[in-house]
């Protein structure tokens, strides 16, 4: 993996350079996923490891009863209001930038939570992140998903299967179908992004250890998110966030448009964040004489 030291990575990370970036954005876009291999300290993955299984057990959080989630699986939804860990998770420089050239830098946090598959789990239905969007397909990317690997994700245990091509389909998968899937194995550590057109669905877990993954979810800047973030996060957890934290959960606004509050900038009007951001309406301003 070519990478260099940088500003922001933990001791023991590598952050990836400008040209490995660019190169896993470009398969991205081309076809329709990539694995970006080791990209989060070892560190890093063991205190999510261990927090989340704190959380399961001070929330006494449970399986679904529902096939899609999974009946042996376990999630955990909203998982920046349930510690500092998860707040290095949506700004990773291993991942971050990679998703920005996919979509652009406005993009908003559509969701984060954890999947821990468990054995004997069946597999998910193959389906595609937008498909309950009601745009003709194909389409540019307007999410783009990525699931951290904080145990190995093998064939065996549940990896994430995908359908290569599918993110240039004219139409979504049918719930109710098989199709040739493959399965995107890789190490604990590492990090799958795809594009949200591409069918793919969660792999069934035929050993007796389970399968543990971060869904780190994004979308375009235009496009509402999955989890509601700017209800969902008390303001006051908001505050304490990095600035770049603050803007992808929504205090920001979207091609000097989207997201405003009566004319004003929601990070400087509700967190106090010091934002000189234009509006459309500001270059439309009439020149003094």
């Amino acid at each position: 993996m070519d990478a260099s030291t940088s500003v922001g990575a933990t001791p023991d990370a590598r952050t990836l350079d400008d040209a490995t970036i660019e190169s896993h954005a470009e398969r991205v876009k081309t076809e329709g996923w990539t694995v970006v291999e080791d990209a989060i300290a070892p560190d890093l993955v063991d205190e999510l490891n261990e927090d989340l299984l704190r959380l399961e057990r001070s929330l006494g959080i449970v399986p679904a009863d529902n096939l899609f989630e999974g009946t042996r699986t376990t999630r955990i939804y909203n998982l920046l209001v349930h510690g500092q860990v998860y707040e290095r998770v949506p700004i990773h420089p291993n991942v971050l930038p990679i998703v920005e050239k996919v979509l652009d830098p406005g993009l908003l946090i559509s969701s984060l939570s954890s999947i821990a598959i468990g054995p004997d789990e069946s597999a998910q239905m193959i389906h595609a992140d937008d498909q309950i969007i009601g745009l003709p397909k194909p389409h540019p990317p307007i999410i783009c998903n990525t699931m951290w690997a904080i145990t190995d994700f093998t064939e065996e245990n549940g990896a994430t299967r995908l359908c290569p091509g599918t993110h240039l389909a004219d139409h979504s998968p049918n719930l109710l179908e098989n199709y040739d899937s493959i399965p995107a194995e890789m190490s604990k550590g590492s990090v799958l992004v795809w594009v949200g057109s591409l069918w793919h669905g969660g792999g069934a877990n035929q050993t007796d250890r389970r399968r543990v993954g971060v869904a780190m979810n994004y979308c375009a800047g235009f496009l509402r998110q999955q989890e509601n973030q700017q209800l969902g996060i008390p303001v006051d957890t908001v505050k304490r966030f990095p600035r770049r934290l603050q803007e992808l959960v929504g205090y920001s606004i979207y091609s000097g448009l989207i997201g405003h509050i009566d004319k004003q900038h929601p990070g400087k009007l509700l967190l106090g964040a010091e934002e000189d951001a234009l509006l459309v309406w500001d270059y439309a301003k009439a020149e003094s004489t």
